[in-house]
């Protein structure tokens, strides 16, 4: 459970959380990238690592990802040599029977899972050839879950050293629009805070995380081995109706339900608080401090009840009584003597709650309890089966019931299925410093309910998900996916059926949206929470019922490539290495099949029966033949650079975009935007020239031009960079030419180039240039087949002798009450209101500007931009 202020797990990818750990004196992890796109609340999360290994002799190099435990992988990759080794998803037992055989040739195969508080560990490994590269992508998805009125994108960042080309790039689309956005996390803390670009528009988000060798030393936690820690973007959408967002697409829709303008809903409250000698110490105190406080947030219209069990059961009151002041105090007198001692009776204990509410009927409110434990039944009723059954009995529908387990003594499986039985949910409370944050976080989700027997309606719907739910809390949001019957949009109609405070409410909307989700996304959102809600009824059920439901969950894993708890995914490696088998797991469950497994004394034991490593990440080494001597770059591009899904910059100081282009002989019209912090809008002009001077600094003899493309979207066919008296770098859609001297060369692949004090990174989405304090990334578009480059500055030079149309630093102020005038250093500008479309984000966008021309903009002529 995370702190309620703060953390939402998208439980909501993190985003996504990525670790490689090398030993950095043998590898060179020479570019990191993170990149999470996230559309309508759906993250789909892209880790790429690519890393050399230096050394004169092969080496093995690993590669870890921690992932949110909601997540599923869906695609793991490895290019080595030209080679592309792809991980297949299939069922368990296939990839099991694999492992088990490679292990009966007396080979060693790893089983590459564990559990954490909130994430998974992937790990796997290859043998890499002296002075050779390996790339490792692993891409991972996951509905984003709204909590306590936000979602939450989570990156943990490990790499274990400095890493020259680090980026983490979010891209966040919302049709609904975006209410707010914080970015929050250890990683922006500190010198790191300079490292994160934030861009909004009206309906999309940019976070870019660009640090330098030296930032990723300076965060709390972080070293000369580099960055340790998470980056974590917080934002919600808006919200004008009360129906939510409907998105429907060929034959797909996906509905978000969250209202908020409803009337709070009073409570009757019951918790069972297990008291139980496992409780001793730090548990019980803990329990103790989350109770009062959460006695504290009771409102007076609330009605509630207390136990506590071991063996026995033990009263506050007999019976609900309301939320006054003197009874809180009074009951926070109670929470704070609660002692620790002897068994743990949870049937005796959750059947008196359930018959405390059950006592209390009471019209126009909602009911829930909540069960806190940390163990089995080792007292009274101690089968699981008939403690469920017998709990499913006095609830009969009537409300929900959360179970908290705290630590990992506790049988969680029995929780959840008690949990999903009841209409409820089971969450495990970590024994960590913050546990007593835990449990008050849990119960601000529930602690204002707004509907009860909420019905999600769909005329022409078919193959939905979970359309039934007891109760809508505050702060929540409720997903519904399915298909449209023959795609007959004119017959589908939604409709929302529940109840309210004081009566029945409908919602209806006609006008859905077809929104800018891709058909794809919107099936995988579906195919998504189809898996995981039928995950849940397969807990519930037995015989042959629970093996319908296993299969039909599997079939879909394996349509979409989910890597499930009923599938695996086996890792391909080079001829002569084993395959890894990536499972993943269930909560509080073993990570590991039951399979042999020969130690390092060749004695066989079952890696699952060992306790050592229920918990934890098994891996074991191999050895792979040593590859061959020749140089090759690890991943080929055909003689081109492929250039799409393009990043934003590193501190965006301007942002530039094209104009029509007129086919005549005059010069092309380019058009730029300028982001000042103090004005409304953008500000846009067009500059009329083929080569413009982009950054020019004599003290270093450093000039950077662009040729502009005179076709149609304009964009540039070419950029130079000179530096220093004899070098010159040229950048195409081809490739990049590096000319020293005499000497030229010519790369179109993905490599890292070092030439004089320039280094130049090619990458399969974007080139790099570093050349002291200047970092520059030189995108790429492609419309309609065509080609062309755009710059961006990601770090512009400190000093203030910097000239050209990318080097801009005036201060701009929007003239109080007069939006069509505009200051520049001084100056009052009159501006007209215009369009102009983005190349700088992923995928051109239009957006309004304050239009002027260059020379009101710079308060300097335009030849000044001509080179």
């Amino acid at each position: 459970m995370e702190r309620s202020a703060g953390y939402l797990t998208l439980l909501g990818l993190l985003l996504g959380l990525a670790t490689t750990l090398p030993n950095k004196d043998d590898w060179d992890i020479y570019s990191f990238h993170i990149n999470s796109t996230v559309t309508s609340r759906y993250a789909t999360t892209v880790i790429t690592s690519r890393v050399a290994n230096r050394m004169d002799e092969s080496k093995e190099i690993e590669f870890h990802v921690r992932i949110p435990k909601n997540a599923f992988i869906s695609k793991f990759r490895m290019f080595m040599d030209g080679e592309v080794y792809d991980g297949v998803v299939k069922a368990k037992e296939q990839a099991v029977r694999q492992y088990t055989e490679a292990v009966s040739r007396g080979q060693s195969a790893g089983i590459v899972s564990s559990v954490g508080r909130t994430l998974e560990e992937f790990k796997t490994s290859v043998t890499v050839a002296a002075h050779k590269k390996v790339t490792f992508e692993l891409t991972y998805e996951e509905l984003l879950k709204r909590r306590l009125g936000k979602y939450e994108l989570q990156i943990h960042a490990r790499p274990m050293q400095p890493v020259t080309d680090f980026k983490v790039d979010v891209n966040i689309n919302e049709d609904a629009g975006i209410n707010f956005i914080d970015i929050k996390g250890g990683l922006s803390t500190k010198d790191l805070a300079n490292a994160i670009t934030k861009t909004e528009t009206a309906k999309q988000a940019w976070i870019y995380f660009y640090p330098t060798v030296d930032q990723q030393k300076v965060c709390d936690s972080c070293s000369d081995n580099g960055l340790n820690g998470d980056l974590v973007i917080f934002y919600d959408v808006k919200r004008d109706a009360s129906f939510g967002d409907l998105v429907t697409k060929d034959g797909y829709f996906v509905h978000h339900f969250a209202p908020s303008e409803l009337p709070r809903i009073p409570k009757n409250v019951v918790f069972v608080i297990d008291q139980s000698g496992s409780m001793h110490g730090r548990k019980m105190q803990q329990t103790r401090v989350a109770l009062i406080h959460i006695l504290a947030d009771l409102a007076e219209d609330d009605f509630f009840g207390l136990i506590t069990f071991d063996s026995e059961i033990f009263h506050w009151k007999r019976e609900l009584v309301q939320a006054t002041q003197k009874n809180i105090d009074q009951a926070k007198k109670f929470a704070e003597n609660i002692q620790d001692r002897g068994s743990t009776d949870i049937n005796k204990a959750v059947l008196e709650g359930s018959r405390m509410l059950n006592a209390h009927p009471r019209e126009d409110s909602a009911s829930i309890l909540i069960l806190l434990t940390d163990g089995d039944p080792t007292s009274g009723e101690t089968n699981p089966e008939r403690i469920q059954a017998n709990v499913r009995k006095a609830i009969a529908g009537k409300f929900p019931l959360y179970c908290l387990g705290f630590g990992f003594d506790v049988n969680f499986e029995f929780l959840e299925k008690m949990s999903l039985q009841n209409n409820g949910l089971a969450r495990r409370i970590y024994e960590d410093s913050d546990a007593n944050l835990q449990l008050q976080g849990f119960y601000e989700e529930v602690a204002t309910p707004l509907l009860t027997d909420v019905t999600m309606m769909y005329i022409g719907g078919t193959n939905l998900t979970q359309t039934n739910f007891s109760q809508y809390y505050n702060g929540s949001e409720i997903v519904v996916a399915g298909m449209i019957t023959d795609n007959d949009i004119e017959s589908f109609v939604p409709e929302v059926v529940a109840l309210s405070r004081n009566s029945r409410v409908t919602f209806s909307n006609p006008n859905a949206t077809t929104g800018t989700a891709s058909v794809d996304r919107i099936q995988r959102v579906w195919a998504y929470l189809t898996v995981k809600q039928l995950m849940e009824k397969e807990l519930q059920l037995s015989g042959p019922e629970k093996e319908k439901v296993e299969k039909e969950a599997m079939d879909l894993s394996l349509q979409y490539s989910f890597v499930t708890p009923l599938t695996s995914m086996v890792v391909t490696k080079p001829p002569g290495e084993d395959s890894a088998v990536l499972n993943k797991p269930k909560e509080g469950g073993s990570t590991l099949p039951s399979v042999p497994h020969v130690g390092s004394s060749g004695r066989s034991h079952s890696v699952a029966s060992d306790p050592g490593l229920r918990h934890h990440q098994y891996s074991v080494s191999r050895k792979a033949p040593k590859l061959n001597d020749d140089m090759d770059m690890d991943m080929d591009m055909d003689g081109a650079i492929s250039m799409t899904d393009m990043m934003m910059p590193y501190r965006p100081k301007v942002l530039a975009t094209i104009s029509s282009i007129a086919a005549t002989d005059a010069p092309p019209t380019q058009r730029f935007l300028l982001r000042p912090a103090n004005v409304s809008l953008p500000l846009c002009f067009d500059l009329s020239a083929t080569n413009v001077k982009l950054l020019h600094q004599t003290s270093r003899g450093l000039n950077i031009n662009g040729e502009i493309n005179p076709e149609e979207n304009g964009g540039f066919r070419s950029i130079v960079i000179n530096a220093q008296s004899d070098l010159s770098i040229e950048v195409k859609t081809t490739g990049v030419t590096v000319k020293e001297g005499q000497t030229s060369t010519h790369y179109s692949s993905l490599t890292q180039i070092t030439a004089g004090s320039v280094t130049v990174i090619i990458q399969d989405k974007d080139i790099d240039v570093s050349f002291g304090d200047v970092r520059l990334v030189i995108l790429g578009h492609e419309i309609s087949g065509r080609k062309f480059l755009w710059p961006v500055f990601r770090q512009l030079p400190l000093d203030n002798e910097a000239a050209g149309v990318l080097a801009a630093n005036l201060d701009y102020e929007e003239k109080t009450g007069a939006a069509s005038t505009i200051k520049v250093k001084g100056q009052a500008v009159t501006v007209s209101r215009s369009t102009a479309t983005d190349y700088s984000v992923p995928g051109p966008i239009t957006v309004d500007c304050w239009l002027l021309s260059v020379q009101e903009a710079f308060q300097r002529p335009s030849s000044d931009f001509y080179n």
